[in-house]
């Protein structure tokens, strides 16, 4: 889900994480996601979609959520996520 210079669109694949750890949010370039929530790996997934700098949710089951990119950390929802930088 990168988007062009034309766009504005936030480059938000990746793996997305709270500050303790607990929760992980893998963002997939296809546009689907896979949460993980302590040991519990894919507790939630579903599809998502960026405009700008802010994303539409919709999990599997059918409930949605939101979030928005500011200064390059995710808020979804009541979460702070921060990007996961790749090992060298």
């Amino acid at each position: 889900m990168a988007g062009t210079a034309d766009d504005h669109t936030v480059d938000v694949v990746g793996m997305w994480v709270t500050a303790d750890g607990h929760i992980r949010q893998e963002l997939l370039p296809d546009g689907r996601y896979d949460e993980a929530r302590g040991e519990r790996r894919s507790a939630y997934t579903g599809r998502y979609t960026v405009t700008g700098s802010h994303l539409d949710y919709v999990d599997d089951t059918g409930f949605s959520a939101t979030g928005d990119i500011r200064d390059g950390v995710l808020h979804h929802e009541h979460l702070v996520l921060y990007r996961e930088e790749k090992a060298p």
